[in-house]
């Protein structure tokens, strides 16, 4: 996958060699089998103080930040929780280990005999390696028995969309990190800021936020009363998010393993608010990414490079002296944490398939540091993410979604905006640079045609280097007709289905194109 980078850069036993030069000149060393500790939040975009949030106060993620290095451009692979999580935990994208949609609608990773190599996952890779295993809150990926943590702590009473304790997540995990001293990797699954928005929980935000305080999100596009009250909610489960980060953190101070323990925070993708989760903009996949490495003096780094979900496997081997397969389609960020002189990723990719059956919806997305382009694959129906925000949909509707009417009572380029969102054409085309929020297509304008033939080159590269196989019309159709049956018996009463008697088919063809 050469083609993906400026160029190639130094091989891993240099960097390897270069980053113990720095090291010792800088005073510090190389932990010895550090511990992992990786904390995913849900449904939440960059909107932390850290980030340049000017509503929300977030002190333990900002200090967190302050101690480390911010990611400015971090992306999932797909907005949905299910495969941006697969993608996290495999390195892999989702149309190449198979978990195109949500786990709860039965959507599932390749079976290992259905791929030519076995997919890798990080709790798999770090058992061999001798490390100790724990995930507290949801994995939702499917099958569950290829995931093999030692301790899976998942008690709805505690953590969950319906209660969220910040306090008890603490204890379970302290007990996890202080029962031995073998290595561990401990991923921490937060439900905040998932629907629905609880305003206080457990007491926790002390002060919630009223719509009064807030704006609404730049991306939405749309200014209601409604809506703002929506936002302060969603501020309200960030604010409670980052009090449960900072009791964890304090957890592992007190442990004394902090000292030996690289800590990530990320979120699975962007808030769930119109052309954020399920849509294929900025807003929906750009996420947060910090990492603090507390052997490295890397404190308040800020780093620009594009890099992605795919990437959290490879670094995890690198930090845990843990061989990487070479399958996996990331990068370890750990030469752009050193600021090694290597280049790095010029494009970077995402996609799109589904959540549950009724809203699927075939995209990729390719980006540079400038332009992004977006191909819909499908063109004979308007966008069900859309309809489902807007309330349009026979299938329900999303409450913090703008609705018909706000849209309709919005100037004349948002209007445009929620059109190209409900019906988008073939492709788009964003400057990101002087359009961060995607309002004004330039597909198609005579200016713009060097750079998207020149971005649709490096999409149809990518697709073809990691065997998508929607590139094929054949299996696009024959994946849409199985989608258009499965939903016609069995959703046509509500989007969560009648039942879950069916089983997908598509892991027989997709998985070996």
């Amino acid at each position: 996958m050469e083609n993906l980078y400026v160029c190639q850069g130094f091989s891993r036993g240099f960097q390897n060699l270069y980053l113990a030069s720095c090291l010792k000149k800088s005073g510090t060393y190389l932990m010895y089998n550090p511990n992992v500790l990786l904390i995913v939040s849900e449904d939440n975009g960059p909107h932390l103080g850290c980030y340049g949030d000017l509503f929300v106060d977030t002190p333990h993620l900002d200090q967190l930040a302050a101690e480390g290095i911010r990611f400015s451009n971090a992306y999932t692979t797909q907005a949905v929780c299910s495969p941006a999580r697969a993608s996290i935990l495999t390195g892999l994208y989702p149309h190449q280990n198979g978990q195109i949609g949500l786990a709860t609608h039965k959507y599932a990773m390749f079976p290992a005999h259905a791929v030519e190599e076995n997919l890798p996952n990080i709790p798999s890779l770090l058992k061999a390696n001798g490390y100790r295993t724990g995930l507290i809150g949801k994995l939702h990926i499917n099958p569950e028995s290829e995931f093999p943590f030692d301790l899976w702590w998942n008690d709805p009473s505690s953590i969950s969309f319906a209660n969220r304790d910040m306090q008890k997540t603490a204890q379970v995990a302290e007990k996890f990190v202080t029962e031995s001293n073998t290595p561990f990797f401990l991923m921490v699954n937060y439900p905040d800021a998932h629907l629905p928005f609880h305003r206080q929980q457990f007491g926790l935000p002390k002060v919630p936020y009223e719509a009064e305080d807030v704006e609404t999100l730049p991306f939405v596009g749309v200014d209601t009363p409604r809506l703002r009250a929506q936002t302060a909610d969603y501020y309200n489960c960030i604010s409670r998010l980052d009090t449960g980060v900072g009791l964890l953190l304090d957890r592992l101070q007190q442990s004394g393993k902090a000292n030996n323990t690289v800590v990530i925070f990320t979120t699975d993708h962007g808030a769930q608010f119109s052309r954020g989760k399920t849509a294929i903009y900025e807003s929906g996949l750009k996420i947060p990414f910090i990492l603090r490495w507390p052997s490295i003096n890397s404190e308040s780094l800020v780093k620009d490079e594009l890099i992605s979900h795919v990437d959290v496997l490879s670094t995890i081997m690198e930090v845990t002296g843990t061989d990487c397969p070479d399958s996996v389609a990331g990068k370890s960020l750990v030469p752009l944490i050193q600021e090694f002189p290597v280049c790095w990723r010029e494009y970077l990719f995402a996609e799109w398939c589904s959540a549950h059956p009724p809203i699927y919806f075939p995209q990729r997305s390719v980006r540079d540091q400038k332009f992004k382009l977006i191909l819909n694959l499908l063109q004979d129906r308007p966008s069900p993410s859309a309809i489902g925000y807007s309330g349009e949909s026979s299938f329900g509707s999303w409450e913090p979604g703008a609705s018909v009417a706000e849209i309709a009572s919005a100037d004349k380029q948002i209007r445009k905006v929620y059109q190209t969102y409900k019906n988008p054409p073939a492709e788009e085309l964003y400057d990101l640079e002087n359009d961060p929020w995607e309002f004004n297509n330039l597909a198609g304008l005579p200016k713009y045609e060097a750079e998207q033939h020149r971005l649709r080159d490096q999409l149809r590269s990518w697709q073809e280097s990691t065997k998508d196989a929607l590139l094929n019309p054949a299996h696009l159709n024959r994946l849409t007709e199985e989608h258009n049956t499965i939903v016609a018996e069995y959703y046509q009463e509500s989007a969560w289905g009648k039942s879950r008697a069916y089983e997908w088919c598509y892991a027989k063809y997709l998985s070996q194109h």
